[in-house]
């Protein structure tokens, strides 16, 4: 699960919001500096990542790409979830993507302060640039995958990532919707979600 994920995710809580977005730059125990909700939030994505790296559909997207995509793929599948989860978001959600997402760059803007320094680095490209939304769009992912890649010196791979989506859609597809009542289901009975 990748940005647009995790904050779906955390439903309407501030704090688990701000906590899901980031995460990932916080590492060990420096999750204890925030508050709690936040900490709360911060742990709800360990949970959702541990969840996912070890759920049998998202090994088995994992695996059908590895070939192509060697030791990133378990990063290129999170952003292929994401692409689907934008491209199919009338599923998921009765509020429009491009609603979710405003609300939730503002929610994460008013909080700039709290934010780590790598998430206010990232924050005012992802939102200038509407990664969220136009992570729905091959042209908008494949720009992205490809400034990964170059963070990895094209060790990755990944700028041909939305190729190798593209190759596999249909199965990407049908994982993805095998996985998300799964996950849904997973965080709705967390006991870090009632907050």
């Amino acid at each position: 699960m990748n940005f647009l994920a995790h904050l779906y995710l955390a439903g309407d809580n501030e704090g688990l919001i701000i906590g899901n977005f980031i995460a990932d730059m916080v590492k060990g125990k420096a999750y204890k500096n925030y508050s709690e909700s936040i900490q709360k939030g911060i742990l709800l994505h360990r949970q959702i990542d541990s969840f996912t790296d070890k759920h049998p559909v998202f090994r088995q997207t994992k695996y059908r790409i590895q070939k192509e995509q060697g030791p990133y793929s378990s990063v290129l599948v999170d952003m292929f979830y994401d692409h689907f989860l934008a491209t199919e978001w009338t599923q998921f959600s009765e509020e429009k993507l491009e609603d979710f997402v405003c609300r939730n760059y503002r929610l994460l803007i008013k909080n700039f302060r709290v934010l780590p320094d790598r998430a206010r680095t990232i924050l005012p490209y992802m939102v200038r640039q509407n990664w969220l939304v136009n992570y729905a769009q091959f042209v908008s992912l494949s720009l992205i995958l490809d400034r990964m890649d170059r963070r990895t010196d094209y060790r990755s791979g990944m700028k041909t990532g939305v190729d190798t989506l593209q190759k596999y859609y249909p199965e990407i597809k049908h994982d993805f919707y095998a996985f998300m009542p799964e996950i849904m289901h997973f965080v709705k009975q967390s006991d870090l979600n009632e907050v």
